[in-house]
Order: structure tokens, then sequence, then C-alpha cells
């Protein structure tokens, strides 16, 4: 069997879960916990390692001053967490189409959704491509919008240079078992204005100052703010770290297989059989998905079922949140649903992960083809 997912593994995870026992320190902000941080703020101002990238979203709908009837705007196709952040704050969440190449938010479409309720923009960055920031960014100075990254899926890809999670004001990380680096359940924020960052880290201990107490800038630390519990335990961060050390190692294998994927069905593509991803000129990806787009969702169904007879999981991805019953409840689709539901009805990932082979990737290629040549 090849499954979809293998949660990542390099060899020293054991070593330095065993290290922060012995530092008798397993709850969070111990050594690996404040190495994680630092090797995130590499890339921006300040970063803070959470529970999960949906904790990192609620921690920037706080830090955003999200209010009842606040409305804030991004894209169907997404994961649940990235409405639900601000959901949870009262606000009302306004859905906009997508872009057909890449599946982010189409920046043209912003705009026409603004309006003196709008605080605050979330571009998410899907399959770890960047969305096109900089008309994002212009729209949001214009009418005095924050902008949150939900870059959950995109860590090591950048941006015309930049690194994805550092563009906008917050960004948010995730270090969940399917992800390129792993803590199994986990994420981060990421604060580009020193003006949020202490309020972060009180937020983060469920509303105390007690991140200050511990640097000694205050004797006694106590209740300031509210907050939750978003600090993740320091095994989290331990198991992490690991990969991080070797995150170039790590993302140079996965692009290699993205590569391997993309070259090999080609000429599936150039018959029109399928589609295959964009990545804009601007935008250097992380090769956290390699997915494939067939005719229509019967197509993929059968194609699904196929690649499952000959050992092989391959998903699909988001039901668009504009139609569920949680999305009709809180929020609304603003303009014509062109390529929203359409596109990820064609939408099949392929198995990616860090300890698949060239050889099974060319196996699963194989038998895409056989479907392609025998089944349709």
């Amino acid at each position: 069997m090849i499954p979809f997912n293998k949660p990542p593994f390099v060899g020293k995870e054991i070593e330095y879960i065993k290290k922060a026992i012995k530092n008798n320190k397993i709850c969070g902000d111990g050594e690996f916990t404040k190495a994680c941080n630092n090797w995130i703020e590499q890339k921006t101002k300040k970063a803070l390692l959470t529970t999960s990238c949906t904790h990192a979203l609620e921690m920037a709908a706080i830090l955003a001053d999200i209010k009842e009837g606040d409305e804030v705007i991004m894209p169907a196709f997404t994961f649940v967490s990235t409405a639900d952040a601000f959901v949870m704050r009262g606000a009302k969440i306004v859905f906009v189409d997508i872009r057909p190449d890449t599946m982010n938010i189409d920046e043209n479409l912003i705009e026409a959704a603004i309006t003196s309720k709008t605080k605050v923009i979330v571009p998410v960055h899907y399959a770890g491509v960047a969305c096109e920031m900089d008309k994002i960014l212009q729209i949001a100075k214009k009418y005095n919008l924050l902008v949150v990254e939900d870059a959950a899926q995109g860590v090591m890809s950048t941006y015309k240079g930049q690194a994805l999670g550092s563009i906008g004001d917050f960004g948010c990380y995730s270090f969940h078992e399917t992800k390129n680096y792993s803590s199994g359940e986990g994420g981060a924020i990421l604060i580009r204005d020193d003006r949020y960052i202490e309020r972060a880290e009180i937020i983060r201990e469920k509303g105390t100052n007690r991140s200050k107490f511990w640097r000694g800038q205050i004797d006694k630390y106590t209740w300031v703010d509210l907050g939750s519990s978003y600090l993740p335990s320091e095994l989290n961060a331990a198991y992490l770290y690991a990969q991080l050390e070797r995150a170039q190692e790590i993302n140079n294998h996965r692009l290699a297989l993205w590569k391997l994927y993309n070259n090999s069905l080609k000429s599936l593509e150039e018959s029109g059989r399928i589609e295959l991803p964009t990545i804009p000129d601007e935008c250097k990806h992380n090769a956290h998905m390699f997915y494939i787009k067939t005719k229509g969702i019967e197509e993929r169904t059968e194609l699904i079922k196929f690649l499952k007879e000959n050992g092989i999981t391959a998903v699909f991805h988001y039901i668009p949140l504009h139609t569920s019953p949680a999305g009709l409840k809180f929020g609304y689709f603003n303009g014509e649903d062109i390529y929203t539901t359409a596109e990820s009805e064609r939408l099949l990932r392929l198995p990616m992960y860090y300890s698949l082979t060239e050889d099974e990737v060319r196996y699963v290629v194989k038998k895409v083809e056989e479907f392609y040549r025998w089944v349709c």
C-alpha cells in the first residue's frame, strides 16, 4: 500500500524528546520551544509556537480585535479553521471566489466584497503556493484593513523572496502530522509589528503576563487580559525541532518528488486528459502537495476507486465552506461562485510525504496513466 500521507520522521525526534524529559521541562517554552521560535524568526519579526494552526488563527483574530458584527473576507476553498477562528469572535465571513490556476483567493474580487464592517482579509496559500500578496496588501492599505495569512501549508514557501506568513500583519503555520514539518499537532503565529508582541505573549499564556515574569521583567505574574492555553508541550517542540534542523533537506526531497510527478504526467496534460498545478513565476513553493485535476467529479471518483484497488490512497480536498451548514449560518458568498465549487470537484491529491520514494511515485504515475488508457 502507498498511503496518502506518512508523518515526517528524520531520526533525532526521540533523542530530543528524551533530552526534554531529562531537562525536567516538558511544559512549553523550554529549550526546544525557543529553538523552534528562533528558527521561524529567521523569516519574521516574532514567532510563537502554538498548539495548532487553528489556535494561531484564533490568536490572530483576538489581536485583530474582531468583534460581533465585523466582517472577514476569505476564500471558501479552505479548511474550516480559517473561518472558525473569526466566527468565534462574532465575525461574519464573506467568501469570495478563487482563481482556477492556483486555487487561491481571486485578489481582483476582494475589493468588491469590502463594506464598512470589513476588518480583515485572510489569504490562504493553497498547496504552499502564494496568493497575489502585493495586490492584497494594496487593498488592505487603501481600506485600513489587517491581513492574516493562513500559511498552514506554506512553511519554506516564498512570494517574491519573502517567506509566506511573514508578509501580512499576522501569519499562521501548521505543524500537523500531514504537513511538511510536524509535531503531531502544532502551529505557530508570526507577528510583523512590535506593538502586537506583548499582547500575543499574554493571550498565549492564558491571559497572564507569565512570559515577562520568566524573563525577570516583573517579580510576579497575574491575569491581565483574555487568553487561553495556546502554548504547546515541550515534547511536541522537541519532535518538531529535529525536522526544522533538516528543513532544507526535507524541502529538496519533496520538490524532487513533485517535479517527478509533474514531468511524468505532462503527456496526460498535453493530451487534454488532466490538468497539472500552476506555479506563478513570483512564487517559490514547498511541494506541500501534488494534485491533478480531472474532467469532473464522476471521473475523479472513478480514479480514486481505481487507485485504491491498486494499493494507492488518493484523496479529494475541501468541500467549499459556503455550501456547508455552518458556512450558510455564519457567512455568505459575495459575487458568483464560478470556480470554487467546480474546481474543488475536479481536484485530486496524490500521495506526497517525506519518506515517499521515487519508485513509488513512478508506480502512482503508471497507475494514473493506466486509468486514462483503459478506463476512460
